[in-house]
């Protein structure tokens, strides 16, 4: 496989269970196939240690932001996105097979954002409810007050169509 950032011939590196390709002597990325990235993204999961400081050339630029082809895939642009709320890392996911690019440096810092799971979960649900918290009870509050009115004519409606008398099922009946 090519390195989608400069091309170099990817190497592979057998970090614990997985085993990662990685642009040695390039430009320091790494490529983890489907579910390969869960495996190693946290402190605690000492498997990824061996990926945290691949050789890399420095003359070799980086251009973030540009968009790159995913090296499974050579024919699909590969989506970017911030891998968590705090948004200091931007990483590249192929949306046809699910493999991650990494630039060089980037696992390091997200083992560095949060110790666990449930902290980046905590985290995100905290920005979640200072950006829409407000506007989502307000839509909540509007829901119930639709609901309230639904069951009075629901009861309303009951006398002129008991349940027991369902239209189109009858052998009886004008339907």
């Amino acid at each position: 496989m090519k390195c989608p950032t400069c091309g170099n011939e990817l190497t592979q590196v057998i970090a614990g269970e997985i085993v990662a390709d990685v642009c040695k002597n390039g430009c320091g990325g790494i490529w983890f196939d489907h579910y390969e990235f869960e495996k190693i993204d946290e402190k605690h999961e000492a498997e990824g240690e061996p990926l945290l400081h691949i050789e890399r050339n420095p003359s070799v630029k980086v251009i973030h932001g540009e968009k790159r082809k995913c090296p499974c895939c050579s024919d699909i642009v590969m989506m970017q996105h911030f891998f968590s709320v705090k948004e200091q890392v931007e990483l590249d996911e192929c949306p046809k097979c699910g493999g991650i690019w990494l630039d060089a440096g980037e696992l390091a810092n997200i083992r560095k954002l949060f110790d666990t799971e449930e902290d980046r979960k905590k985290a995100a649900n905290e920005l979640f409810d200072k950006l829409f918290g407000k506007q989502l009870e307000e839509i909540k509050e509007k829901s119930h007050e639709k609901v309230k009115r639904s069951r009075k004519i629901a009861k309303v409606l009951k006398f002129l169509c008991p349940s027991y008398y369902i239209p189109g099922d009858q052998d009886w009946g004008a339907y």
